[in-house]
């Protein structure tokens, strides 16, 4: 229940001349998005890749002042937005766990940072089974 109330909003406001997105949790965090990082975020197969293929931001492009300017933003069923931006971009469906998980403020990103290091002692210090194991199961 307690991931539930995480990453379930309770209030969402789009402040397009802003260029910000806010998200109220129902744990009663408050996450807010400039338009510039939400659009780096975007999850889209174009944006990020698929099949093993890069993403159009992975090759680190200067985004115009159009690729970044937040136009409307749309709420998918009960998981996701869906940001517009101004230059008619709209496949990248930013779901509420990826808007919570990425959340930029001090605190989330002291909680990330923990989170990877106690990640990287736990898995350093595991005795080794004559192949390291990757999340996805393969060897090395």
């Amino acid at each position: 229940m307690q991931e539930q109330a995480r990453t379930t909003p309770t209030r969402i406001d789009a402040n397009r001349a802003a260029g910000t997105v806010s998200l109220e949790w129902e744990d009663g965090h408050r996450t807010e998005y400039d338009a510039r990082t939400l659009r780096w975020m975007c999850p889209c197969a174009y944006c990020r890749g698929e099949a093993g293929m890069p993403g159009w931001l992975d090759t680190n492009p200067t985004l115009t002042d159009d690729q970044t300017q937040l136009v409307d933003l749309t709420l998918v069923g009960n998981y996701a937005l869906q940001p517009l931006w101004g230059d008619g971009h709209h496949t990248g469906y930013h779901t509420f766990m990826l808007l919570r998980d990425q959340c930029p403020c001090e605190a989330c990103a002291r909680d990330r940072a923990r989170r990877h290091d106690a990640h990287a002692t736990s898995a350093g210090s595991a005795p080794s089974t004559g192949g390291e194991r990757h999340w996805h199961g393969g060897d090395r």
